[in-house]
């Protein structure tokens, strides 16, 4: 754990500033995330109508200070937004691990093995790949109901295809080194070899992927959410939050600015650093 501490730590002191700063952006997303009960001791879902749509840094007659405001039903927008972005952020963690780890193996399996299983496996990706990929979300989630664990299961068996293509490509390269070639002449089987051998080698292009694939997890969750079909109230989320502030523009803006500009700010930080991984991956971008 110490020495894979390090080696972040010296990686991201070779990215640019903006990456870093990306970065630091989002461990402060994931620090409030998992500290919300603390930074927060309103409950969420707390209702005070007497204290519906006031503006942020609102402080009622008992001392509490609603610092971002309030929404329709009275409820505490900061409490809100950081217990929002605990689901957000987890249901996208959950949605990449599980599409990485089934578009890995497929992809891998495809370009070891090849023949029939490669036929079958890539065809079925390229069926996948022609879905527009919210379109099939929606239409899962519609047939499987709303949920957390239901969003989780949509949204990464909706993605799997992306790193399947990946771990194809890279896995034929990989095949071809030598050491990989000894270790097959020397007997070793195809799981092992797999993940011992060959997985390491591609794991930086599969991370180049995570990262662009979490911010797209982040956003499909709160357009669902946006629709209807993505967590369900009481529960708190930023697509949720936006949808009902959408009815309060003129009267209470903050309800849409701030969930907004947290959407905004994690992706971009998301999609910042991941460009600056793959750049700092691709040997063809270090040799320029």
């Amino acid at each position: 754990m110490i020495v894979a501490l390090r080696e972040g730590r010296a990686v991201l002191n070779r990215l640019p500033l903006a990456a870093r700063i990306a970065a630091l952006v989002l461990a402060l997303f994931l620090l409030a995330a998992l500290a919300a009960p603390w930074l927060s001791p309103l409950d969420p879902a707390r209702q005070t109508l007497l204290a519906r749509l006031r503006p942020p840094g609102f402080t009622t007659a008992a001392g509490v200070t609603y610092w971002l405001g309030t929404d329709d039903l009275g409820r505490d927008l900061y409490a809100r937004l950081l217990h929002g972005a605990r689901l957000s952020i987890a249901i996208a963690v959950l949605s990449v691990v599980l599409s990485c780890v089934v578009g890995t193996a497929v992809g891998m399996a495809a370009a070891w093995f090849r023949g029939v299983t490669e036929i079958v496996l890539m065809r079925l990706v390229d069926i996948m790949m022609s879905i527009p990929a919210i379109l099939l979300a929606v239409l899962s989630v519609a047939v499987l109901g709303p949920g957390l664990l239901n969003l989780v299961i949509v949204l990464g068996l909706t993605r799997w295809p992306r790193y399947a293509r990946v771990a194809y490509g890279q896995t034929l390269q990989s095949a071809t080194l030598p050491y990989v070639k000894a270790a097959e002449l020397a007997g070793v089987r195809a799981p092992r070899l797999l993940l011992r051998h060959i997985l390491p080698n591609i794991a930086g292009p599969l991370l180049v992927v995570v990262t662009a694939e979490f911010g797209l997890m982040i956003l499909f969750e709160a357009g669902l959410s946006f629709l209807g079909l993505g967590i369900q109230p009481p529960d708190p989320s930023w697509g949720s939050i936006l949808s009902v502030g959408r009815n309060y523009l003129e009267r209470a803006w903050w309800m849409t600015a701030f969930p907004g500009a947290c959407l905004f700010m994690l992706v971009l930080s998301v999609n910042v650093l991941g460009d600056a991984l793959r750049d700092h991956l691709d040997p063809r971008a270090q040799g320029r």
